[in-house]
């Protein structure tokens, strides 16, 4: 696991441009987004829509080749090492002065972590489990407690908490039944949505950007396993376990969703259009960013077996809707550069994807405080 002092980013020239359009923060943020893509190469572009292990920025080397062009988030700082929360933030703040001092473009990233029963790191507050939460019907407490989440988070660096778990289940043998507000979807939505009030608030340079998920179904697998299919016919998928979701994105604002491991009628939720574009973007008016469950991109081939390889994943997770592959770039790197190269995707629709991603850091105020 890295320690602080083996974040140090080494040094190159940046060409990036001072005055430039998109770095004026008295223009309107739909003004920077396309002044800034417009400037983008291809291979920035990408990497937007990629992300990175903390540890896997633990060499020097390798981080300033990982990041040389940019990068969309970085995974766990405090989750997934042993740092302290001052090193969690002196790290953050070394990666971003990597990014915006020698990249060209100078785009900060956003940090994620997780927070489902508290922040996930050393020294973080932990609370009672989730279930626990909703147990006491007091989504004033679910409030207070995104409160604390968010104080925490924002304190090493983080932007973007991956919860609330905004599944309902309804069969003890799922394994993640803690992580859950449990089996009513009223008391699912109102927890939800007090969550999501909490963490993100209506000042995003102070808050956390909640991610509800797992979208969509991902409680009620087949006999209770992970990851399995589930059979729920679509009034029941509307009425009972995309209501949570519909109230927390039309009520609270909900600004990001994570896609669900299983499949619904054999479609993945990860390469749903229905699910990620119809349904979450055109019928509720979702106008925030969809990230993938960790490896859940390269999931279409390797455990839904519904693509032949990296570059098609990519294409059907991309054109479905997410913008975003966690943990780590995978798919949504070369293999998709590939897919535009040989003439099999639109730049139009990477495009779509990374100016989301723009979109959420103008608003989150990174360009102007990444540290």
């Amino acid at each position: 696991h890295p320690k602080e002092a083996e974040i140090e980013m080494p040094m190159q020239i940046s060409s990036r441009e001072p005055t430039a359009h998109y770095r004026d923060s008295t223009q309107p943020v739909e003004a920077r987004v396309a002044d800034l893509l417009a400037r983008m190469t291809l291979d920035e572009k990408l990497a937007q829509l990629g992300s990175a292990w903390i540890y896997e920025l633990a060499d020097p080397e390798r981080a300033s080749h990982l990041m040389r062009h940019g990068i969309g988030q970085i995974t766990r700082i405090g989750g997934a090492s042993n740092l302290k929360p001052a090193e969690s933030a002196a790290a953050a703040n070394a990666i971003q002065r990597f990014l915006v001092e020698q990249t060209r473009l100078g785009i900060p990233a956003m940090v994620h972590e997780e927070c489902c029963a508290g922040y996930m790191a050393r020294d973080a507050t932990v609370f009672p489990q989730i279930i626990g939460l909703a147990s006491t019907w007091q989504p004033e407490l679910a409030n207070a407690m995104a409160g604390v989440v968010r104080t925490q988070m924002r304190a090493v660096g983080a932007h973007q908490g991956l919860s609330p778990v905004l599944d309902v289940v309804r069969d003890p043998r799922w394994g993640r039944v803690e992580e859950t507000f449990g089996e009513d979807a009223y008391l699912v939505a109102s927890m939800g949505v007090a969550y999501v009030r909490g963490l993100q608030t209506e000042d995003w340079r102070q808050g956390v950007i909640a991610t509800g998920k797992h979208f969509v179904g991902y409680g009620l697998t087949d006999g209770g396993f992970n990851w399995n299919p589930a059979h729920i016919p679509p009034r029941e998928l509307r009425e009972v376990f995309l209501r949570p979701f519909e109230a927390a994105v039309r009520e609270a604002g909900l600004y990001s969703i994570m896609n669900g491991y299983n499949e619904l009628d054999g479609v993945p939720c990860a390469a749903s259009h229905e699910l990620l574009t119809e349904i979450l973007r055109e019928q509720w008016g979702f106008e925030g960013l969809v990230v993938s469950d960790y490896f859940a991109v390269d999931q279409l081939q390797q455990a839904h077996l519904i693509s032949s390889d990296k570059g098609s994943s990519a294409k059907m997770a991309l054109q479905a809707g997410i913008d975003v592959e966690l943990p780590s770039t995978d798919c949504y790197g070369e293999p998709l550069r590939r897919q535009v190269e040989q003439g099999k995707l639109d730049v139009a629709v990477i495009d779509t994807s990374v100016a989301r991603v723009l979109r959420t850091k103008f608003q989150l105020g990174l360009f102007e405080n990444p540290f």
